[in-house]
């Protein structure tokens, strides 16, 4: 239901920028301007993401963009949690890192996914989210349960790398028609270590996937791991 009311929303509003609300071109979600503030991420490829496997991404996870990040991700119930600007300046970064993503375009378009209990409890799966705009945007193929998580892993943080990895190892498995699908884009949101995306990424791989490429909006700086 949130999904369709933010996209009433961002055919009724006018075309402004979701951070400064100053006109912008039809189609975009920032201005020039806003657009430059938020820091892109120059840093190394995640520690515990195969160097097979391409990331590509539009911002580092600090100051104001993880503050847009979480109003994103954790929005408050109800009417009061609708948020279109924050939706419209996540919808730019994907595109954005979906731009800088290096090789051919992908045949499919899969979000990371979450277990179905966290996914009752959240209500919705901010890397879907990502994934169906990012696949709108670009006229893509897109498969939102192509791949499913199997696993309620415990959370991530505060774990060391090598716990990363251990913690999600078979955690995805895919489901449905990959027949002759040989190059994926897997989107997420944030991605930290790399170690979720690794997981995912080979549940992709043993089933014939040959090239997989991370977009996501935003990574976190490789000094806060």
């Amino acid at each position: 239901m949130h999904a369709l009311l933010r996209g009433l929303f961002e055919l009724l509003l006018p075309a402004i920028c979701a951070a400064c609300a100053q006109a912008v071109e039809p189609g975009r979600s920032l201005c020039a301007t806003c657009n430059r503030a938020f820091p892109r991420f120059s840093g190394e490829a995640p520690p515990l993401l195969p160097a097979s496997i391409g990331c590509a991404t539009a911002t580092s996870y600090e100051g104001a963009a993880s503050d847009w990040m979480r109003r994103f991700k954790y929005p408050r119930r109800g009417f009061a949690g609708l948020d279109p600007a924050a939706h419209s300046v996540l919808r730019a970064w994907i595109l954005e890192a979906a731009e800088c993503a290096a090789g051919e375009r992908p045949e499919l378009v899969i979000p990371v996914a979450l277990h179905a209990r966290r996914l009752r409890a959240r209500g919705f799966n901010p890397a879907a989210l990502l994934a169906g705009a990012l696949s709108r945007d670009m006229g893509l193929r897109h498969d939102p349960t192509a791949l499913i998580r199997i696993r309620d892993t415990p959370s991530q943080t505060g774990l060391d790398r090598r716990a990363r990895r251990r913690n999600v190892a078979g955690a995805f498995r895919t489901r449905g028609e990959l027949e002759g699908i040989t190059r994926v884009w897997l989107v997420d949101d944030v991605v930290t270590t790399g170690s979720t995306t690794a997981a995912a990424a080979q549940a992709l791989r043993q089933r014939g996937v040959r090239s997989v490429t991370v977009v996501c909006a935003a990574r976190t700086p490789l000094q806060a791991l």
